[in-house]
């Protein structure tokens, strides 16, 4: 797993979102693409934070009533990243250290280029051949 570098296990389809979309937004665009979190980014495209299906849960048991209430209410704003460069086992080590399941990917020049996460290491993981006992 050394040799493996996020770059190759990333998903790139991002689905990104402003400071200012509404949690009622947010989550209509996590049900209609089927993902789990959302890119909350700049007018530059620059990471600002991320919205996950966890974050929901807080917004469902604070909101009475539920209505216009922007997603940088929620987000995650210290926001730990990786790049495409990383090792694998590096980012494993952090997403088990902290109990993540997504793990932005950024680079310096092109800002957000990609997401890994717990179901990217698991699907990598299912088909790496285990040696065989001699």
């Amino acid at each position: 797993m050394d040799d493996i570098f996020v770059a190759r296990l990333m998903s790139t389809d991002l689905r990104t979102i402003s400071p200012d979309t509404l949690v009622e937004d947010a989550a209509e665009a996590m049900l209609t693409n089927d993902v789990s979190s959302l890119i909350v980014v700049d007018d530059d495209g620059g990471l600002d934070g991320i919205l996950t299906t966890t974050d929901f849960v807080g917004i469902v048991a604070e909101s009475h009533p539920k209505a216009e209430t922007p997603v940088s209410r929620y987000m995650t704003t210290d926001v730990v990243t990786t790049t495409a460069n990383t090792p694998i086992r590096d980012v494993a080590d952090t997403i088990t250290e902290h109990g993540f399941h997504h793990v932005p990917v950024v680079d310096e020049a092109e800002g957000v280029i990609g997401m890994l996460s717990t179901a990217d290491l698991a699907a990598y993981l299912a088909h790496v051949q285990t040696p065989e006992p001699v």
